[in-house]
C-alpha cells in the first residue's frame, strides 16, 4: 500500500515538472506611424517573442528615424510594404543609392527571391563624352566629376555603350512587374520587388485568417481565427421554418389531389360509366364529307376512243396529265366538258372521285347527260 502511495506521488511530480505545451499569443507590432503592420512570419526583434516569427525574417526599428529595417548580405533596407496575402515584400535603401547595393545583391541565403526580375548591365563612362549619352538617364549617386555610370537592360543600349565605356557588371535587377526593358537606361532608384515562399501563409491570409506558430514547443505552422463562412445558424433556421410550413403544405395538398384522383378511378371502373353522362352509340354519328364526284355523274363526260393518227382537240394533250404516260392508239379517253381537257378514262375517273375539279385547270365541270363512246381518229 505505502509503495503504491510512492509511485502515485512521484507520477504528479514528474507531471508537474514536465513544462507544459503553451499556445503562443502574438500581437501585430510596426515602428512607426504608415509602416507596415508587422506580422508572422516577420517579427520586430526586442519588441516580439522569437517564436513569434519566422527564421529569417527579423526586422528592426532604426534608432535614427525608427523606420522598418531589414538586414541582407547587400547591407540594411527599409521596409516600404509588406503584402501578406500575396507573399511580397517591397525594399529600398536608406541611403537613397539603392544601385550601390544591387551591385552587391545576394539574395540565395536568404529566404527571398525576386518576383520578377530584370539583366541589367552596368557601364562607367568618362564624363567628357557625356554629351553623346544625353538621352541616356545617368544613376547620380555612383557618378562623379571625372565618370558617369549607367544600367541599361537594352541591348541595343549595351552594344552602344560597350564601344566607348568600360563594361562593370551584369545584375539580375528584382525590378517592379512591367518594366520596359527597352528603356533606355534606368537609375534603379524604384523599390526591389521580394516574395517568399516558406512558410507558406498566403492561403490562410486569403481567408482572412491568422498564420503562426502552433506552440512554443514545436515549430508546426497552423492557420486560426479564419472567419466562419456561410449563413448563421439562426439565419438556417427562419429559412427552414419559412420553407418548411409552405412545403409541408403543399406536399399535404398535392398528396390528397392524388389520392382523389386514385379514388374516382378506382370507383369508376367498379360501378362502370355513368349511365347520365354517357350517349348511345348510334346517336353519334361520324361526319363524312364527301369531296369528289358520284359515279352517274363521272360517267356522263364523254369517252373518246383514240384513233390512228392520235390526233386530240387540243395538239398540245399527247400525255396523260395523270399517270404521265403518252396516248396511244384504241385508249379510251374522258374528256372534261367544259375545258375540254383528255385523260386516261381510268385516271381521270379515280380522280374525279376523290375530287370534282380539273388537275389542269381546277375548274369545276358541271353535271352533263351520258354520252357515248365514240371512235373519233380526229378529236
Amino acid at each position: 500500500m505505502d509503495s503504491t502511495k510512492t509511485i502515485t506521488f512521484s507520477l504528479l511530480v514528474f507531471s508537474l515538472l514536465i513544462p507544459a505545451r503553451t499556445s503562443v499569443t502574438c500581437n501585430n507590432a510596426g515602428c512607426r506611424r504608415g509602416d507596415p503592420v508587422i506580422r508572422f512570419p516577420f517579427r520586430v526583434k526586442a519588441r516580439q517573442p522569437e517564436s513569434c516569427g519566422y527564421r529569417g525574417f527579423d526586422l528592426t526599428c532604426d534608432n535614427a528615424d525608427n523606420a522598418t529595417t531589414i538586414s541582407l548580405p547587400s547591407g540594411d533596407f527599409t521596409v516600404e510594404q509588406i503584402d501578406y496575402a500575396a507573399q511580397e515584400i517591397w525594399i529600398n535603401d536608406p541611403d537613397n543609392c539603392l544601385p550601390q547595393r544591387i551591385l552587391t545583391l545576394n539574395l540565395s541565403t536568404t529566404p527571398f527571391s525576386s518576383v520578377y526580375s530584370r539583366s541589367f548591365s552596368f557601364f562607367n563612362c568618362s564624363t567628357s563624352d557625356y554629351l553623346r549619352f544625353r538621352p541616356l538617364n545617368p544613376i547620380a549617386c555612383l557618378s562623379s566629376e571625372n565618370s558617369t555610370v549607367f544600367a541599361t537592360a537594352s541591348p541595343r543600349v549595351v552594344n552602344f555603350l560597350s564601344q566607348t565605356c568600360r563594361f562593370v557588371k551584369r545584375v539580375d535587377v528584382p525590378v517592379l512587374w512591367g518594366f520596359d526593358e527597352q528603356i533606355a537606361s534606368s537609375d534603379l532608384s524604384e523599390n526591389l520587388w521580394l516574395t517568399w515562399r516558406v512558410p507558406r501563409c498566403r492561403g490562410c491570409e486569403i481567408r482572412g485568417g491568422r498564420c503562426g506558430p502552433k506552440s512554443n514547443s514545436t515549430p508546426e505552422i497552423v492557420c486560426s481565427n479564419v472567419p466562419k463562412s456561410g449563413i448563421p445558424m439562426r439565419a438556417r433556421y427562419a429559412i427552414a421554418i419559412g420553407a418548411g410550413i409552405p412545403g409541408t403544405l403543399f406536399l399535404f395538398g398535392l398528396f390528397c389531389f392524388i389520392c382523389g384522383k386514385i379514388k374516382s378511378f378506382i370507383k369508376r371502373h367498379r360501378l362502370g360509366p355513368d349511365p347520365d353522362q354517357s350517349s348511345p352509340a348510334h346517336l353519334i354519328q361520324p361526319n363524312v364529307i364527301i369531296s369528289g364526284l358520284d359515279g352517274p355523274t363521272i360517267e356522263s363526260y364523254p369517252k373518246i376512243v383514240l384513233g390512228e393518227s392520235k390526233r386530240l382537240p387540243k395538239p398540245d394533250d399527247a400525255t396523260c396529265p395523270i399517270c404521265l404516260s403518252e396516248y396511244e392508239p384504241k385508249e379510251t379517253l374522258r374528256t372534261i366538258p367544259t375545258c375540254r381537257h383528255c385523260f386516261h378514262s381510268e385516271c381521270i375517273d379515280e380522280w374525279l372521285k376523290l375530287s370534282a375539279t380539273c388537275p389542269i385547270c381546277r375548274d369545276s365541270p358541271e353535271k352533263s347527260s351520258p354520252a357515248p363512246e365514240e371512235n373519233l381518229d380526229s378529236c
